[in-house]
């Protein structure tokens, strides 16, 4: 496609398509382009605006939820930027409704209380304890902030109270419960005959014109996908690592010894005071008198500091090398000795109260000691560099090229050739989505252009194009005579399995008992007294339809044929139902029962009020 772009971009078509746009501007302006007026935001929830910021996060959001799921190799399909944005735009819609909703019944949380939630959160603890770094890694990777995430969290928290008020607002009758109880506690006496398919298979005839028959007459199912063999050319950065001489890892050395000499630490915790500097006075002074009393460091965080994150951690902020906070904190903390207090601290952020818990002492290494680490760094530093120099060079050169051979001479590469690639290809290079997606497109597939440089990832980057296509066909029989004849044979022996189920249900319609039957047969027969629901002893097929049979009538048993395990064939004889007396059944199984049908009806309830929410809210997506 890119080819084509350019070799008819000076012509005639497409000088007067450029013309009827500059005549569009000239007539209408080309703010009418850029401007649409009206809204900034991207819908409107009974007046509240969703901002375009809002829609982006959620979408980024959502994107990092799939990915994390599904890893790099995930299907770009998946990640189609329209689709997820229409989806996300939902969710912030259903978000807002909701949100309105807990508002309006006064629904909120404390400051105090996000805090505590944050500071439990084991995503943001290390050994257990709350650790800021990682709080504030963590969200910026996320792409959060604290505010925001506190402002998002504390919505989480106030939507949760609602929804789980308005599922525990239903409740179960003792009638309903006794009703769920007696179904639970029915029991049901069975005997049934076992017929493994095992059994036939091994007796089943199969003759070469059975399987050429099947071959014929089902051509549909042995066609090969349609593939396509494709020329690549694969640039890796293992191929850019080079030596590196000992002159200049000496000099590496110089540079970045600080990242391997540890300097003289402090670890210190603190208590933030914020607000007016009258309030800030009274403050300080009542956390002063406190500690004075006995009270302990970590329990005047808790009580006394602003600082949320690290009031939970016994006002814990880490170890500091005498550059980590402001001046006048490193000055203060420099003059401690563990166990020591500060007296009070005035930064920009408030007034802190410092105490040192521990100091380490610094530690050097020697070259030698890191030399292998530096080598490696700098052979990764200038291979990815070299790496993406080349990475250029080959997207400018295959934009023009007809096949890879010119961009393989002139970055020195070889043209591999692959093995035939489908559109459903589980293995090899050609199994990473984004290719398969690039082999069969339009621009690849269709037109026979060069794919565009594709990044597996920031170290592989591959280009192709299509050698060779090969159209579905029928493939040969000997390719396929194995699937048939173990498909012909499972069919055949599932058909006599199912005929001598029905000579028992004759012996057994004529008098036989199901043990008579089985022995007679040379066959299994199994017997369970009062069966349940719940019951795992009988197999899962037997279970589930034992329990659809209607019950004996007038002493006759009830039986089936059950054919619906691919292992084996069943008859099923029920002989008799006892109905459940909830009475019966344990205090606490009857609690659980009633804990679970609140929560299923709870659940449907919830569904049921959030779309009544959302079929009355006024909503306009812009």
């Amino acid at each position: 496609m890119l080819q084509d772009i350019r070799a008819n971009a000076q012509g005639t078509v497409a000088k007067v398509i450029i013309g009827l746009i500059v005549i569009s501007f000239s007539i209408f302006g080309i703010e009418s382009l850029l401007f649409s007026g009206g809204s900034n935001g991207v819908a409107e929830v009974n007046g509240e605006e969703i901002s375009p910021f809002a829609l982006q996060q959620e979408l980024s959001v959502q994107q990092r939820r799939l990915l994390s799921i599904l890893g790099e190799d995930a299907d770009p399909a998946l990640l189609d930027q329209a689709q997820m944005s229409q989806q996300a735009l939902e969710t912030l819609i259903q978000r807002e409704i909701i949100k309105q909703a807990a508002k309006d019944m006064g629904l909120n949380t404390s400051d105090q209380a996000i805090a505590d939630i944050v500071g439990s959160m084991e995503q943001f603890q290390i050994d257990g304890q709350f650790s800021p770094d990682l709080f504030q890694g963590a969200l910026a990777s996320a792409g959060f902030t604290p505010a925001l995430f506190r402002e998002r969290l504390a919505e989480d928290v106030e939507i949760g109270q609602l929804r789980a008020g308005v599922a525990g607002s239903d409740f179960s009758t003792e009638a309903e419960l006794d009703l769920a109880a007696s179904i639970a506690l029915e029991g049901r006496d069975v005997r049934y005959i076992s017929l493994p398919l095992l059994d036939f298979i091994a007796s089943v005839e199969l003759s070469d014109e059975a399987v050429e028959t099947f071959y014929q007459q089902n051509p549909e199912r042995f066609q090969s996908e349609e593939s396509v063999i494709l020329e690549y050319l694969e640039l890796g950065i293992d191929a850019y690592r080079k030596d590196v001489d000992e002159e200049r890892l000496r000099e590496e050395f110089e540079l970045v010894r600080d990242e391997f000499e540890l300097s003289a630490e402090a670890r210190v915790s603190h208590i933030l005071i914020e607000g007016s500097d009258a309030d800030r006075a009274e403050r300080i002074a009542a956390a002063q008198k406190a500690l004075s009393e006995g009270m302990s460091f970590a329990d005047a965080a808790a009580e006394f500091s602003d600082d949320i994150g690290s009031a939970q951690d016994g006002g814990d902020l880490g170890y500091t090398a005498g550059d980590t906070f402001p001046e006048a904190m490193e000055e203060a903390i420099a003059a401690l000795g563990v166990g020591e207090q500060s007296a009070a601290v005035e930064t920009e952020a408030g007034t802190h109260l410092l105490l040192v818990t521990d100091r380490r002492e610094g530690s050097s290494v020697s070259f030698e000691d890191v030399a292998a680490e530096l080598e490696d760094r700098i052979q990764s530093r200038d291979a990815a560099a070299d790496l993406l120099v080349d990475v250029e060079r080959l997207r400018d050169i295959a934009f023009n090229a007809a096949d890879l051979n010119a961009p393989a001479e002139a970055l020195e590469l070889e043209v591999q050739t692959s093995e035939p690639v489908s559109r459903n290809q589980q293995e090899g290079l050609f199994a990473r989505p984004a290719l398969r997606q690039a082999a069969f497109s339009e621009d690849v597939f269709e037109a026979g252009h060069n794919s565009e440089v594709i990044e597996l990832n920031p170290e592989q980057f591959v280009l192709l194009r299509v050698a060779e296509r090969r159209p579905a066909a029928l493939k040969p029989l000997e390719d396929v005579r194995a699937a048939i004849e173990v498909e012909l044979r499972e069919q055949l022996a599932k058909e006599a399995a199912a005929a001598q189920a029905m000579e028992l249900m004759a012996a057994l319609s004529q008098g036989s008992t199901v043990e008579e039957a089985a022995n007679a047969a040379g066959l299994q027969w199994q017997v369970e007294l009062g069966a349940r629901r719940n019951s795992r002893s009988l197999p899962g097929v037997v279970r589930e339809r034992l329990f659809a049979m209607p019950a004996p009538e007038d002493g006759s048993p009830t039986r089936e044929i059950v054919d619906e395990d691919p292992d084996a064939t069943y008859l099923v004889e029920l002989a008799r139902v006892s109905s459940g007396n909830p009475a019966d059944m344990p205090v606490q199984e009857r609690e659980l029962l009633r804990q679970r049908i609140a929560g299923e009806t709870g659940g449907i309830l919830q569904q049921q009020f959030e779309t009544g929410l959302r079929e009355r809210a006024e909503v306009i997506v812009y």
